[in-house]
C-alpha cells in the first residue's frame, strides 16, 4: 500500500492576489496570500487553482515559492490555453479558489548532499522552490540548471564563480539564486546571451565528469520538465549510476484522484502499475518511469569516463 500521509494536509481556500509580473514569452509570476496552503508545501507539490470565476474547471499549477512565515505562495506560468489566459487578468484584490498543496514532493537523502537539480521551461519552478529549500539544509550543496527556449523569466546577473566541468564563459544565472549563494547555470538552444549553448542533459553530463569519483558519487538528481527531457534527464543519471527524481506534468480534472484522468505506468517489483499523478506523484523514482533501455543509452549519450572511452 502506498504512502497516504502527503494526502491528509489539503486545504481548500480563497486566496488573495498580491502581484503578478508579467515576463517576455507570455509568462508571469503570481503571488498569493494563501496561509494554508503556504504552510505545508514542500518542493514538487502543486496547487489546483480555478483561474476565473467564469471558468469551474480548476489548473494545476505547480509552486515556485511557499513562505509559512509571511503565509504566501508564489506561481510561475505561462499562457497556453483560456484558463492561463483569463488568470493572467488577476490583479491585486482579486480573489482565486486554491486547492493545496497537493502531491508526493521531491525527498532529499542526506547521504547524497549533492544535489543536482535540472528544470526545463514550466517545469522550473519545482527545482528553484527546492534549491531554496535545500540550501538551508546544513551540509547540501545545490546546483540548478534550468533550460528555456523563451527568455527566462527572472532579473539575470553574470557570476564569477567557477564551477568544475562548466565552461567558464558560461556565466548567465538568475538573481534571486545568485543573491543566496546557489550556483545555477542556464541552457538553451536560442543564442541567448552568457547561456550554454545546448541541452540542459549536455551541460549536467559536462559538470559530473568535472567531478571526481567520490563527489560524483554524492549526486542525486532531481528534475521536472517536458517528458522528452525528463527521459534524457533519466537517461543520464542511469548512465552514471545516479539516482533520480522526475516530477511528471499530466491533464488533470479533479487534482485529488478521483477521476483518475492522469494516470500513467508505473514499474514496480510486483509489474506494472497504474498510477495516479495528481496524489501518488507528482514525484516518482525515475526508473520506476522510464525503464532503462541500455543500447538506447549507448547510443545517445557519452560512457562515464573508464567504460571504454578511447
Amino acid at each position: 500500500m502506498s504512502d497516504r500521509s502527503h494526502r491528509a494536509s489539503i486545504f481548500l481556500e480563497d486566496a488573495v492576489v498580491l502581484s503578478q509580473e508579467t515576463h517576455p514569452g507570455a509568462q508571469h509570476i503570481l503571488r498569493l496570500a494563501a496561509p494554508d496552503c503556504a504552510r505545508t508545501a514542500a518542493p514538487g507539490s502543486f496547487v489546483h487553482l480555478r483561474c476565473d470565476p467564469a471558468l469551474p474547471m480548476r489548473r494545476p499549477l505547480s509552486l515556485l515559492r511557499a513562505d509559512p512565515v509571511s503565509g504566501t505562495i508564489e506561481i510561475l506560468y505561462k499562457v497556453v490555453g483560456e484558463g492561463t489566459r483569463l488568470l493572467a487578468q488577476r490583479r491585486p484584490g482579486d480573489t482565486l479558489s486554491v486547492l493545496g498543496p497537493i502531491g508526493r514532493p521531491f525527498e532529499w537523502h542526506p547521504e547524497r548532499p549533492r544535489a543536482l537539480l535540472i528544470g526545463g521551461g514550466v517545469g522550473m519552478p519545482p527545482l528553484i522552490f527546492l534549491a531554496e529549500r535545500l540550501r538551508r539544509v546544513g551540509g547540501c550543496q545545490p546546483f540548478v540548471i534550468l533550460g528555456s527556449e523563451v527568455p527566462f523569466p527572472f532579473e539575470l546577473v553574470r557570476t564569477e564563480e567557477v564551477l568544475a566541468g562548466v565552461p567558464e564563459t558560461i556565466t548567465a544565472t538568475p538573481a534571486c539564486l545568485d543573491e543566496q549563494g546557489i550556483p545555477c547555470r542556464l541552457a538553451s538552444l536560442q543564442g541567448y546571451a552568457d547561456c550554454f549553448e545546448g541541452y540542459v542533459t549536455d551541460l549536467a553530463d559536462l559538470w559530473l565528469r568535472g567531478l571526481d569519483a567520490d563527489a560524483r558519487q554524492q549526486v542525486e538528481v532531481f528534475a521536472c520538465g517536458p517528458h522528452a527531457m525528463l527521459a534524457a534527464v533519466a537517461r543520464l543519471a542511469k548512465t552514471w549510476g545516479l539516482p533520480c527524481q522526475v516530477s511528471l506534468e499530466e491533464f488533470m480534472a479533479c487534482g485529488v484522484g478521483g477521476c483518475a484522468g492522469c494516470v500513467v505506468e508505473v514499474q514496480t517489483p510486483e509489474g506494472p502499475s497504474m498510477k495516479r499523478v495528481c496524489v501518488d506523484g507528482p514525484v516518482f523514482d525515475a526508473e520506476q518511469i522510464f525503464p532503462y533501455d541500455e543500447n538506447r543509452a549507448a547510443r545517445s549519450l557519452p560512457r562515464p569516463p573508464g567504460e571504454g572511452l578511447g
